[in-house]
């Protein structure tokens, strides 16, 4: 097994973020989406622009994971008034956890959900809430593991696509 690590992105890290963003959301979603969709999303919520932003606001946190001295994923978690859904007050939400495919089945998503869930202790959250795709069903199978349970659906917007994400929360008090 490679060593992995967790670390708090800095912004002079801002280009590595940029480039793990694009190179995972594409990996994640190429296959069910077109090229024009996925380029608008990139462009748009995924820009340098709107990721300094993020990076930047006090109620968000942004995380690499680290293989072997390598960037190989990533988590960006949200808290009161940066979260994604409001109201949904007592909760912080995974609003990214993502991994290089090279990399996928090693343990790192859930190196980075531990993360995610030590933070929330942490802050004393009363629950932490996610939204996942539909047709992803990777990610629902690993986040059904861990003991979410779906709650509702909301729709997320990829370029001129509606799709649906379900609502997934784990109870933490």
């Amino acid at each position: 097994m490679e060593p992995t690590y967790i670390v708090r992105v800095t912004a002079s890290e801002m280009e590595e973020l940029l480039l793990l963003s694009h190179t995972t959301f594409k990996e994640a979603f190429a296959w069910g989406n077109t090229d024009a969709n996925l380029q608008h999303y990139l462009n748009y919520n995924l820009s340098i622009t709107k990721l300094t932003e993020e990076l930047k606001n006090q109620e968000s946190e942004f995380y690499f994971a680290k293989t072997n001295n390598r960037i190989s994923g990533y988590l960006k978690i949200n808290f009161a008034k940066a979260q994604t859904e409001l109201p949904l007050g007592g909760g912080i939400e995974i609003e990214r956890i993502y991994v290089l495919q090279q990399y996928h089945g090693k343990g790192i998503a859930q190196l980075l959900y531990q993360t995610a869930l030590q933070r929330a202790t942490e802050l004393n959250a009363a629950f932490i809430w996610l939204g996942v795709w539909e047709k992803n069903m990777r990610a629902i199978s690993f986040y059904k593991k861990l003991g979410f349970v779906e709650f509702d659906t909301h729709i997320f917007h990829l370029g001129d696509d509606a799709q649906l994400d379900i609502m997934m929360r784990k109870i933490l008090k």
